[in-house]
């Protein structure tokens, strides 16, 4: 699979100069400065193209307007100026600027972000969705779950800010606290849901419904190395901060799966890929319940890009190496736009 040559592409990454408030440095940290240096050295090597990057947010509007790039390559999942509830805002740009662009648009982004919304257009489609209560932080005696054990996490969070040990709850008394303690963080609505004690799962997806989708294969969270007193959950520690007995603990491998259940995960990450309007790549996480029923955990439209991210892992379970996932992820936008009466670049 190649990409039409010449071709100018623009890579779009956070400011490293700005403040970042995701994470343990105040910035943009060296994990994702280096994952950043890694995607550009891969775009850059693509045969026939031609590469800018545009990481300066201060500049970008005037950077975009003068040099805009033929195809622009959307790795900014910080928000623009580093605040990730500005994330929509990036591809709302280059739509104004009329720039072609990999990913989803703003408008399904935004979406996206609603977890309950997510959850209920699962549930009309016939995915299998847990138990779940939306709780109004400015209650003054806001609803508690139904059942315990329970999950508890802010509705509109994104790299699993709010998933903290504390979010497990057992019982009234511990759901009281962790609400007091989103409350304190700013949180408007949270989510009350059961606790899937079964085992992780996450299925990548890359291309478009209309010219050709690839399911990746799966891949299961191991959380047996995690300590016991700690509940196994993708905690927020595990995602940003090498300190955290969640970062050191977890490991992912390639899912053991019957039939059955690939193809009821594939089948369900399938149809709300499409439902959402998610474009060009995605990430579906799933868990069981006790009968080991995979059920619906997130859907997300704008998951990790970098070399060591969980859909360039499942790339390689499938046999591709990063600079292919990269590769496919442009060629899935030039296709979705080429189907649409825009051609980019020159055509094979």
């Amino acid at each position: 699979m190649n990409v039409p040559a010449p071709l100018r592409l623009g890579v779009l990454f956070g400011d490293p100069r700005l403040p970042y408030a995701y994470g343990p440095y105040g910035r943009i940290g060296p994990q994702e400065l280096e994952a950043a240096a890694e995607a550009r050295r891969v775009l850059a090597a693509l045969p026939g193209v031609t590469l800018r990057v545009f990481d300066d947010h201060e500049r970008l509007i005037d950077d975009l307007r003068a040099d805009p790039p033929e195809l622009a390559v959307n790795l900014c999942d910080n928000g623009y100026c580093n605040r990730l509830e500005l994330e929509a805002n990036i591809p709302a740009l280059l739509e104004l600027f009329e720039i072609p662009y990999t990913g989803t648009g703003g408008a399904a982004m935004g979406l996206s972000r609603d977890k309950a919304a997510v959850r209920a257009l699962a549930a009309s489609l016939g995915v299998a969705v847990p138990e779940e209560r939306t709780i109004d932080l400015s209650d003054p005696t806001p609803a508690l779950p139904e059942r315990y054990p329970a999950v508890i996490k802010p509705n509109d969070g994104c790299g699993s800010i709010g998933m903290e040990p504390d979010c497990v709850v057992e019982d009234a008394h511990q759901a009281q606290a962790y609400l007091r303690r989103l409350a304190g963080s700013g949180a408007a609505w949270v989510l009350a849901q059961e606790y899937l004690p079964g085992a992780e799962y996450t299925v990548g997806l890359v291309g478009n419904p209309a010219t050709g989708l690839l399911v990746l294969p799966a891949l299961v969270v191991d959380y047996t190395a995690l300590p016991p007193e700690l509940p196994p959950i993708l905690s927020y520690g595990s995602k940003v901060d090498p300190a955290s007995p969640y970062y050191q603990a977890l490991r992912f491998a390639p899912a053991q799966l019957s039939e059955e259940k690939r193809s009821a995960m594939e089948v369900a990450a399938r149809r709300l890929f499409a439902r959402v309007g998610a474009r060009d790549y995605a990430r579906v996480d799933f868990r069981e319940d006790l009968r080991g029923v995979p059920r619906l955990l997130d859907f997300n439209n704008h998951p990790s890009w970098g070399p060591d991210g969980k859909l360039a892992m499942m790339a390689g379970y499938a046999g591709y190496s990063y600079a292919d996932l990269l590769e496919r992820i442009v060629r899935a936008a030039l296709d979705r736009y080429a189907a649409s009466g825009r051609v980019i670049g020159r055509r094979d």
